[in-house]
């Protein structure tokens, strides 16, 4: 078994005026989602129409408020990111909904992906190619072994049933996010099968894809990283290799979002 890589630490960090992005480097972002209401204020007076119906339709307040949260800092991040106001922004959709910036920022390469569980989020970015994010907080889960055998690998299903008790729900959740990183990286959610390629689960063990529709070469193109961005809360990012095999895997470094942390904070590798 292939140990994984040192998870990526989570200094806090403020948002300078502007960001800058290596070629070759994923940088995440840990966004806490229940600042003080002035802040939620804040945050959402960089909505769009369609980022306010949006919200509004969210039936109890701590989901809309954790929207607005989520919506309002990846503006934040991605207007540092392109030296832009973050309410000048738009977005494209894919067909299944996943969001692309829209013209004339596309032709930047800027690729993102925010995924949010509970009270976090996390949002990836990386300079060219799809990239998926997820992050999922660990609940207990009375039933992992009847979803895993709805929906799982019959090979993760499997490897699943050798790790001891009490790892298991972590198991469960190395499995869920990197599968759910890989469909957000694709563009196409839930929509496609989780049975239709296996990822490693165990845990200690390396993320990777071991198959990906039976096709061990096509799961070989896959990049994938652990992340652990808060106790109590598992996460992964998913990216195709643009480059040859053998060749260095992409840096990932990561913060937690903090307005008014230091604004240089150290950025440690993945």
């Amino acid at each position: 078994m292939t140990a994984a890589s040192p998870a990526p630490a989570w200094p806090r960090r403020g948002l300078p005026a502007a960001l800058d992005l290596p070629e070759g480097e994923i940088q995440i972002w840990a966004i806490p989602l229940d600042p003080p209401a002035e802040r939620v204020a804040a945050l959402a007076r960089s909505l769009t129409p369609d980022e306010e119906a949006r919200a509004a339709r969210f039936r109890f307040d701590v989901h809309r408020r954790r929207y607005v949260v989520g919506r309002g800092v990846l503006r934040e991040l991605l207007g540092a990111y392109l030296r832009v106001p973050p309410a000048a922004l738009r977005f494209d959709y894919r067909e299944r909904g996943k969001p692309d910036l829209a013209a004339p920022w596309r032709s930047s390469g800027l690729a993102f992906n925010l995924s949010n569980s509970e009270d976090l989020a996390l949002a990836g970015f990386v300079a060219g190619g799809d990239l998926g994010v997820d992050v999922e907080f660990l609940k207990e889960m009375p039933d992992l072994a009847e979803i895993a055998t709805r929906f799982f690998s019959a090979a993760e299903v499997a490897a699943l049933a050798g790790v001891p008790a009490e790892r298991k729900k972590e198991a469960f959740f190395n499995c869920w996010t990197r599968k759910e990183a890989y469909l957000k990286a694709v563009g196409v959610g839930l929509a496609a099968p989780l049975d239709s390629f296996a990822v490693t689960l165990a845990p200690g063990e390396a993320p990777r894809m071991l198959t990906l529709q039976g096709d061990r070469e096509r799961a070989a193109g896959w990049f994938f990283r652990h992340l652990e961005p808060r106790p109590q809360f598992l996460g992964a990012v998913a990216i195709e290799r643009p480059m040859p095999a053998g060749s260095a895997e992409p840096r990932v470094v990561a913060w937690t979002y903090e307005p008014g942390a230091s604004l240089d904070a150290s950025t440690p590798a993945g």
